[in-house]
């Protein structure tokens, strides 16, 4: 028995989210049902992450078991030629049976991207919230310097979940204007139910200067979800990538 690692990319925009569930088709009942069909086994998927509803990866990770002969690092060829044109494997190769992506330390990063224009861009509406109003990148900026570091999010965490321990890093989160576009940039050791796409929604308040970048600092300390800004929708968020140091060694998974 062999364990794959997949590094998963996608469009989320036609997806229920990542896993499998009874209203919608997911990115995990999609490749499950590809890889059993190659492998002729019932294949079963874990995913790192579970991205909600209409969110995009370039570089979610997911493992299966398999007995096929097809070598690990062929297995992306094999799965590509089956997945619809929104699914991509951009890599797979093998780990040790007892690898589990949502249990080994870990570094996420996401992109939280805004357009922000007087018109929305046809080409930018399924990956990019669209704001009209100007927006302050520079107040936006200095507001996220407040969330770097290890703290309690309570106050970014959606109230219906079910985490007790909602203390986590931040180590960096940066805010960048390229034109009209605006890109927050979020890496940490893990992430909060809706927790980047809270912060999101609260730096865009800031750039709109309905909270100015000092307000964070207190409704981070404050630790109440009410205290901070609307959940941003999930068409603008991307993950970008989920690295294992401990595993990596010149960028290969060892």
């Amino acid at each position: 028995m062999r364990r794959v690692k997949l590094t998963v990319a996608y469009d989320g925009t036609n997806y229920c989210g990542w896993q499998i569930q009874p209203n919608g088709i997911t990115i995990e009942e999609v490749l499950r049902q590809i890889i059993s069909r190659i492998t002729g086994e019932d294949i079963s998927i874990i995913g790192a992450s579970r991205t909600d509803s209409g969110v995009h990866a370039l570089g979610n990770v997911a493992v299966f078991d398999t007995e096929s002969t097809i070598p690990p690092e062929r297995m992306s060829y094999a799965i590509n030629r089956k997945l619809p044109e929104d699914i991509v494997i951009v890599k797979s190769e093998e780990v040790p049976t007892d690898w589990h992506p949502r249990y080994q330390d870990c570094i996420k990063t996401y992109e939280y991207r805004i357009l922000n224009a007087k018109t929305p861009i046809p080409t930018m509406r399924l990956t990019h919230e669209f704001v009209s109003f100007p927006l302050d990148e520079k107040k936006m900026k200095k507001a996220a310097a407040y969330l770097v570091g290890t703290h309690d999010f309570a106050s970014f965490c959606n109230i219906r979940t079910n985490v007790e321990d909602t203390v986590r890093t931040v180590y960096s989160l940066d805010v960048e204007r390229r034109g009209v576009e605006i890109v927050i940039r979020i890496t940490g050791n893990g992430f909060l139910y809706n927790m980047v796409r809270i912060i999101a929604g609260t730096l865009i308040r800031v750039g709109r200067e309905f909270y100015q970048p000092l307000d964070v600092k207190e409704i981070l300390e404050k630790r109440k979800r009410t205290e901070a800004g609307v959940t941003a929708a999930a068409r603008g968020l991307t993950l970008v990538e989920i690295r294992y140091p401990k595993w990596e060694k010149g960028g290969v998974s060892l």
